[in-house]
């Protein structure tokens, strides 16, 4: 097996035609994870996206501190430093994150919040809703394709997405010493699948079949994307979802390091259940990703 993370160009995966889902399709079950390219996503807009993200987070903690939630378990705005910890560690992530979804009406599911405004930043919630609208279309794009592979309708995930739980994570990785390499500690996402913009950074890395580390290499304008652990449950496994980490290494010098994760939910009313056995009886989104919040820490 190839041991690159496989990039794809956006504009020949949208032609859905044999060979382009055939690399796709392979690119799922060899790694989990592909690199996205010629995605149309602005330059401009990417910088700004991180511009904003740094503006947030120089902030002083007792301001950050005051959007922190933790009875919706960060479901929007601020989780401090050392909070979230990766399935089945004790040692919590060196890092810390903003939560930012769709802007919601009355035809949302209830259970989906509504985003938070930061007062002392001007024009941060019309940056990141125009990222989310951005990365939401480009998901639903890759979803269809997806569909495809499996031999499902490409419209198969839109009735439960259109309207869905997706969000934006923006992530502060302080600069730290080498005494802890482990940024972000082993884990899997828990969502349909993740679209991640600032992978070009070093540090990600992706875990093969054979147990070994692979780390990813992308340009500025990629966007890396993954399976997470709601597509394999209702894939049987058929596509899983691949661990991945984010380790400083000991040549890296001690500076900050910022990434923005798209994570795409379904709505919380859908029911999570195999594409493949009519029998599977499923479990409820909304479930599935509550007992997954508290299993990582952020309840």
């Amino acid at each position: 097996m190839d041991n690159q993370i496989p990039k794809l160009s956006l504009d020949s995966l949208l032609k859905n035609n044999d060979q382009s889902l055939e690399l796709l399709s392979n690119a799922l079950s060899n790694h989990g994870f592909f690199i996205i390219t010629d995605h149309k996503i602005s330059h401009s807009l990417f910088n700004k996206a991180y511009e904003y993200s740094e503006k947030f987070f120089n902030l002083d903690t007792s301001v950050k501190s005051k959007y922190s939630f933790r009875e919706s378990a960060g479901a929007r705005g601020y989780t401090p430093f050392g909070k979230e910890t990766a399935l089945g560690e004790t040692v919590p992530d060196l890092k810390e994150f903003w939560h930012h979804g769709p802007v919601t009406d009355d035809s949302y599911d209830e259970r989906i919040m509504k985003n938070i405004y930061v007062n002392e930043i001007d024009e941060f919630n019309t940056v990141f809703d125009e990222l989310f609208n951005e990365m939401n279309t480009l998901g639903t794009q890759l979803l269809s394709s997806i569909s495809l592979t499996l031999g499902l309708d490409e419209n198969f995930f839109n009735t439960s997405t259109s309207k869905g739980n997706s969000l934006l994570r923006l992530i502060h990785y302080p600069p730290s010493n080498n005494e802890n390499i482990y940024r972000a500690r082993e884990h899997a996402d828990i969502n349909l699948i993740t679209l991640l913009i600032g992978a070009n950074e070093p540090g990600l890395e992706v875990k093969d079949k054979l147990g070994n580390w692979i780390p990813v290499s992308s340009s500025y304008d990629d966007i890396v994307c993954n399976i997470g652990d709601m597509m394999q449950l209702i894939t049987d496994k058929r596509l899983k979802s691949t661990p991945h980490r984010v380790i400083k290494y000991k040549t890296d010098e001690m500076k900050s390091r910022y990434s923005i994760p798209f994570f795409m939910h379904p709505s919380p009313d859908t029911i999570l259940k195999s594409v493949f056995n009519d029998e599977d009886k499923g479990v409820l989104a909304h479930d599935f990703l509550d007992e997954r919040l508290k299993a990582i820490k952020l309840y």
